[in-house]
């Protein structure tokens, strides 16, 4: 498992520790129902270093990867980003990229255990194109502030002379003992939030000063556990969790804001673009409303019913600590998927209940 360079900071903070393909992360400090109330009342301060993350350099790049992805890399201006997916020739998701355009370079952040395939990839359609793929995962680190307050923050440390404005844009500063950090606009939740890309040697000393700026606020450290709650509250798929490779991008929703239908071709532009021209995709992630007395929660995978015909499956499901309620994620095929439709989930176990549709993100 490869752990965090920080490891023994968050271990001195009581962290326990969990791994996700086999990339270590904090799963909480000891109380993750106040995590994820800094989450969403304050701020919350995350590693999250165990996502990978790569450069493309090279004066082909932009083609490259262009040709790669769902989104139109080319028109990215210079600190732009967007989110994308690479998906296979029959347009099924590899996996998720959020594609940051730097100077001289395109930085890519996607989740535990996809860059291996990734990069193997990218160089695979290296012939005879000036672009060179580097691991950037010995060089830098990722930590996120999220919260209301985040942006109070990290104005309040003065390190960028100003704060990215858009949705995945980024600003640059190079600091004085650490080297050059890059910010970018990331909510990872409904609230709003930042990514920090910070050098390996200056960790210890960022995370630490935020540390102190979080709990100034009144916030906390924060692990994945609470993360993931916000996260399905907020109704965002998680890659290998709600969506993988047996989707298709619009089933996911990412037709909202990964796919560009006016780039040229990529790989997997086919079967995408037909969906849109010739009707809706047969399922689509939805919003679930649970039963309040359930003993159990259902699992991924569980089946969703309607006259006893399965009709979907689970792939999220939570006690909502902001809304007092049970709530899921799931595909639903769309002659019933609309909001307030009644249907059931049957799972594993035996049991079965009502369920309803709703619309997302969660209220």
């Amino acid at each position: 498992m490869q752990s965090l360079t920080l490891h023994a900071e968050h271990a001195a903070l009581g962290a326990t520790f969990l791994a996700v393909q086999d990339a270590e992360l904090v799963a909480h400090y000891g109380d993750r129902l106040a995590e994820h109330a800094a989450l969403r009342g304050t701020v919350g301060l995350l590693d999250l270093s165990a996502r990978g993350r790569f450069c493309l350099t090279g004066a082909d790049r932009v083609r490259l990867l262009n040709g790669q992805v769902t989104q139109d890399v080319k028109t990215l201006p210079v600190f732009g980003g967007c989110r994308a997916a690479f998906c296979n020739a029959k347009g099924r998701l590899v996996a998720e990229a959020f594609i940051y355009a730097l100077k001289e370079e395109i930085l890519l952040d996607v989740d535990p255990g996809t860059s291996a395939a990734l990069l193997a990839r990218l160089e695979h359609h290296i012939v005879a194109d000036d672009v060179q793929v580097v691991d950037v995962v010995p060089y830098y680190n990722l930590l996120s502030v999220q919260g209301p307050q985040s942006e109070a923050l990290i104005t309040g440390t003065g390190w960028f002379p100003e704060l990215p404005t858009k949705a995945l844009s980024l600003v640059s500063a190079v600091i004085e003992g650490w080297g050059e950090l890059y910010l970018v606009r990331r909510p990872r939740g409904a609230a709003t939030g930042f990514d920090l890309f910070v050098p390996i040697d200056a960790t210890a000393a960022v995370f630490k000063a935020l540390l102190d700026a979080v709990r100034a606020l009144g916030g906390r450290p924060a692990g994945f556990e609470a993360l993931e709650l916000v996260r399905i509250e907020a109704g965002i798929p998680r890659f290998g969790v709600d969506m993988d490779e047996t989707n298709l991008p619009p089933e996911a929703g990412m037709d909202r804001d990964a796919i560009s239908y006016s780039k040229g071709c990529y790989t997997g532009q086919e079967t995408i673009a037909r969906i849109r021209t010739y009707g809706q995709v047969t399922k689509a992630l939805r919003g679930l409303a649970l039963p309040a007395d359930l003993a159990v929660l259902p699992v991924r995978g569980d089946q969703i019913v309607r006259e006893g015909r399965e009709v979907g499956k689970i792939t999220s499901a939570i006690h909502s600590p902001a809304f007092g309620k049970n709530i899921a994620l799931g595909y639903v095929r769309k002659e019933c998927n609309a909001p307030g439709t009644e249907l059931r989930v049957k799972t594993a176990a035996g049991a079965e209940f009502p369920v309803t549709v709703v619309e997302l993100p969660f209220r």
